[in-house]
C-alpha cells in the first residue's frame, strides 16, 4: 500500500478479513502520515520515502520499485498516495497497481475531483477503481459506481459519501487483483467471477 495522508481506505483493507491479513508493507511520502500509525497498530511493517530527498519523480519512483522488490512484493495499492510515479514504477508493477478516485474517470481527474464535480453542478459523481499507466488517472477502468450530487451536498457532506463508496469498491477490487481475475483487454478491465 501506497498513502500519504489518513488512511481511511487503507483502514477499510485492515479491517477486511480477506485484504487485511495480505497488507504486507505500508509506504508513505509523508512521515507524519496517519497511514502510518493505522498501520503500526496492527503491525505491518511501514516505510518513509520522501520525495524531497529525491533529486526528481524517477529516483523517487526507482528507490520505491526498489524497496519493494527488496520485500517481494507483487501488488501494489495506492490509497490517497499524492504523488505520480514515473514509467520507471508503472513498468515494474504494469498490471498490478491499483488507484481509488473519487469521480466518474475520465471526469474530473486529478487531486481536486470532488470540488471539481461541485464547482461544475454535476449531479452526479461517483468512484472508479482503475489499473494505474502513464496517463494520470488514465488506466482501465475496474470498477466505477456513480452517486448522485444532492442539493444540500458541499464538500463534506460529498467527501463523506464518496468515501464509504470507496471502501466498498476498493476491498472488492484489491481482493480480485490479488486473486488474478482481473482480465484486460485493450481499455477494457473486467472481473472475472
Amino acid at each position: 500500500m501506497l498513502a500519504s495522508g489518513v488512511g481511511s481506505n487503507l483502514q477499510a483493507l485492515i479491517d477486511d478479513l480477506f485484504c487485511g491479513p495480505r497488507i504486507a508493507l505500508v509506504v508513505s511520502d509523508r512521515p507524519k502520515a496517519h497511514a502510518l500509525d493505522r498501520a503500526r497498530d496492527v503491525g505491518i511493517e511501514t516505510a518513509v520515502l520522501e520525495f524531497g530527498s529525491f533529486p526528481d519523480r524517477e529516483a523517487f519512483s526507482a528507490a520505491i520499485v526498489d524497496l519493494l522488490r527488496t520485500r517481494e512484493i507483487t501488488h501494489v495499492a495506492l490509497a490517497g498516495f499524492m504523488r505520480v510515479l514515473s514509467p520507471v514504477f508503472i513498468e515494474a508493477f504494469r498490471g498490478r497497481i491499483l488507484n481509488l478516485h473519487p469521480s466518474l474517470l475520465p471526469a474530473f481527474p486529478g487531486a481536486s475531483a470532488v470540488q471539481d464535480a461541485l464547482d461544475w453542478g454535476a449531479k452526479v459523481t461517483g468512484v472508479t477503481v482503475h489499473l494505474v499507466e502513464e496517463e494520470l488517472d488514465g488506466g482501465p477502468i475496474v470498477l466505477q459506481e456513480a452517486i448522485p450530487i444532492l442539493r444540500y451536498d458541499d464538500w463534506p457532506t460529498l467527501e463523506a459519501r464518496i468515501n464509504d463508496l470507496e471502501h466498498r469498491l476498493f476491498r472488492v477490487a484489491v481482493r480480485a487483483m490479488v486473486e488474478d481475475r482481473i482480465e484486460v483487454h485493450g481499455r477494457r478491465a473486467m472481473i472475472k467471477e
